[in-house]
């Protein structure tokens, strides 16, 4: 059976050049970055080169890269460690959970959190965070780009909102960075977190960008590893990973790659959309990263439509992996003014750099012929939703 792996935005493969890269730092060169001694020096040397080659990737300096176990603990990182009690944060409400949680532990805390709603694209308006600031607002929180849509927010003008407002700005490029440019001072931010495992750089892995002059406290303490911001011996192999990844990343979008990989994603919503009556892709008038594609497909269950698609060897998802399971729809997609139930019948399909034109030709294969089935056993296609669409097209 043919495998296709169509759910990047949950976690990528590791590439190989990026596990060579890794392997001597397990076995020869397996020394503390912080040990005075030659295995330790070439350890921190290891280490400050994967530090320039990640601020590379977001345009920023070496010195204000933190290194972290991720996403999640960068998003907490740069919230936990600027707000406090009595202060007041500004977010959206289709930010992933570490965002959201992490808000509503600040509120359980004293602070006040403002969340915005996004229009039916999945988008911020940036005069909606003009109008929320406060005299007491310490944080506007907003990501790049969404995980459920890949709908990109406008950053860059949120980002001098928040300068003019004398505001600290994060924001969450998890799903951006190495897909699209990622540039700290054209977006303006103070803080932005990225994943190592979204950009074919091992899980475990993540940095947090802090502009210089930004307080941050630390959530963790212990030694000064990274200039007490993030306490704890460094997870070497890992970080060189996270290094060469994005430095391949880096490579990639300078070679055009993110326009190939949106062709790719245009040509399958094109498919779909020739061969699939009745389906909506979400956030599609909005700009969005190449490689994700949000689809409805009414009258059936997002969730038996992946199901049935990991039957051919399809791998997508029905909402971010942090929400697997759940039996709520999506809920970016209810932010977005979608009716439950066409929540519901969204599946994700987010492309990877091992994407090929051959994978879309077999999804574009299996996906009219597993849609066509689940809808002849649907109550809903059933009961009239044919003759709807044939008054629909007449």
């Amino acid at each position: 059976m043919r495998r296709v792996y169509l759910d990047n935005n949950a976690t990528t493969p590791l590439l190989p050049e990026v596990f060579e890269a890794m392997r001597p730092y397990f076995f020869e060169k397996f020394g503390n970055p912080s040990s005075s001694h030659e295995r330790g020096q070439q350890a921190r040397i290891a280490l400050e080169h994967a530090r320039e080659e990640v601020a590379q990737l977001v345009g920023a300096r070496p010195s204000e890269i933190v290194f972290t176990s991720g996403g999640t603990e960068g998003d907490n990182l740069a919230i936990f460690g600027v707000v406090a009690s009595g202060d007041h944060i500004i977010t959206s409400a289709i930010e992933h959970h570490a965002v959201l949680n992490a808000c509503k532990r600040l509120e359980t805390l004293g602070a006040q959190v403002t969340y915005l709603p996004v229009d039916s694209q999945g988008r911020v308006d940036p005069d909606n965070i003009r109008a929320a600031l406060r005299p007491n607002t310490r944080l506007v929180s907003v990501m790049m780009a969404n995980n459920e849509t890949g709908v990109v927010q406008p950053v860059e003008e949120i980002g001098r909102i928040a300068a003019e407002a004398d505001v600290w700005f994060h924001t969450d490029a998890v799903q951006a960075a190495g897909k699209i440019p990622v540039n700290v001072d054209r977006i303006g931010c103070d803080l932005l977190a990225i994943s190592g495992h979204k950009l074919n750089a091992p899980q475990g892995t993540g940095a947090l960008y802090v502009r210089a002059g930004t307080l941050l406290r630390a959530m963790f303490q212990g030694g000064p590893q990274e200039r007490g911001r993030r306490a704890g011996t460094e997870n070497l192999p890992g970080i060189v990973g996270l290094g060469t990844g994005a430095a391949l990343a880096r490579e990639w979008l300078a070679l055009g790659k993110g326009e190939e990989l949106g062709a790719l994603r245009d040509r399958l919503e094109r498919g779909i959309a020739q061969h699939v009556d009745m389906t909506l892709v979400n956030g599609k008038g909005a700009p969005r990263t190449p490689n994700t594609s949000n689809i409805v497909f009414e009258c059936i269950a997002g969730g038996s439509l992946a199901d049935a698609l990991d039957l051919k060897g399809i791998a997508v998802s029905t909402g971010s992996a942090c929400s697997s399971g759940s039996a709520h729809p999506p809920y970016v997609l209810l932010a977005m003014g979608l009716a439950p139930e066409l929540a519901h019948a969204s599946v994700r399909f987010s492309l990877g750099k091992q994407t090929t034109p051959d994978d879309i030709t077999y999804v574009l294969e299996c996906v009219p012929e597993v849609v066509a089935k689940l809808r002849a056993m649907s109550p809903l296609w059933k009961n009239g939703t044919r003759e709807r669409l044939a008054r629909t097209q007449a």
